[in-house]
């Protein structure tokens, strides 16, 4: 048995559908002004928008199959024949226009289940964010902002990105010269995260990820190195911050002392670190998200920028 799921949002919006329709082109690039980034999942394409993209946002995946620039932007879920969801501007005239998303998912009674416990209040929160952005960047003023519900704000935040191993960075030049180098420790590693827009590029507003409770040993650039010594280990940790790969690493390298009994410690430390380090970056990941400014701030800030105000000029942002 199958179950029509469908859900439309519309909005009238007082300004020209050629305002609002430029916004919404910009969907999906960096300086996207109206999805709500980085409160949630970033939209991304594996292209510039347009049909044959494809990509998507949190666990959902998608492809471009219809595009109108300033117009509307159909997108067929993947596999093929799991539904869609669509985003369109109709005029109503030199100064109005009504802007709609509709959402169609055949789903089975599990699915369903879940759409109406936790993905229905995401998906509605995220899409009337969405408009309030839009329609405060074309009007000027936002007549009644929507309020998130506490069941989308819980979910959205069981559902944040899990750290997820990686190399430490070539660049991370304090980290790989600090112990004589991960090549030469007992221990290394390095967890990672998407450097979302609005989060600081500076690394040092990142300390929190080891609660600020680290002496900070050297900076160079866009890393932090961080004297993390504990009973029986010998060791640093670095925050690197990758502005091209808008990535976010906190890297550790580690060497053993105090003999046997540092080794037995060095064991027990290892288990329960990578543990620690994925749950304290991905903390302090959505803490950084939820305080950095959003869309329509970026956006103000990137026309001030665009203007040479002298404020926004030394602003550390992801753009």
């Amino acid at each position: 048995m199958r179950i029509k799921v469908r859900d439309v949002h519309e909005r009238v919006v007082a300004a020209s559908a050629d305002r609002v329709g430029a916004l919404i082109d910009r969907l999906s690039t960096w300086e996207d002004p109206v999805f709500p980034v980085p409160d949630w999942p970033p939209l991304r394409l594996d292209r510039p928008l347009g049909v044959g993209a494809v990509g998507g946002h949190g666990g959902l995946e998608y492809e471009v199959v219809a595009y109108e620039p300033g117009r509307r932007i159909r997108f067929d879920f993947l596999p093929a024949g799991t539904g869609h969801h669509e985003l369109t501007v109709e005029p109503l005239g030199p100064d109005r226009c009504r802007l709609r998303h509709e959402l169609f998912a055949p789903q089975g009674p599990a699915d369903w289940l879940l759409w109406i416990a936790a993905i229905k209040p995401v998906h509605e929160a995220m899409v009337e964010e969405l408009f309030d952005n839009a329609e405060e960047l074309a009007t000027g003023t936002l007549r009644r902002g929507h309020r998130r519900p506490a069941r989308a704000a819980l979910f959205g935040r069981l559902a944040w990105p899990r750290a997820t191993a990686a190399e430490i960075p070539e660049d991370a030049t304090l980290i790989r010269g600090a112990l004589g180098g991960p090549e030469s420790a007992d221990f290394h590693d390095a967890w990672q995260l998407e450097l979302l827009p609005g989060q600081p590029v500076d690394p040092e507003a990142w300390t929190g990820v080891l609660r600020e409770s680290f002496p900070v040993l050297e900076r160079s650039g866009n890393e932090l190195l961080l004297n993390v010594d504990t009973a029986g280990v010998h060791a640093r940790a670095s925050l690197h911050i990758d502005t091209e790969k808008r990535r976010v690493t906190l890297n550790t390298v580690a060497r053993v002392r105090g003999g046997r009994l540092g080794r037995l410690r060095f064991r027990v430390v290892a288990l329960g670190h990578p543990v620690m380090a994925r749950l304290m970056l991905r903390k302090e990941h959505r803490r950084l998200a939820f305080a950095a400014p959003g869309p329509v701030s970026r956006e103000r800030f990137r026309i001030a920028l665009r203007k040479g105000v002298p404020e926004a000029s030394s602003a550390r942002l992801t753009p």
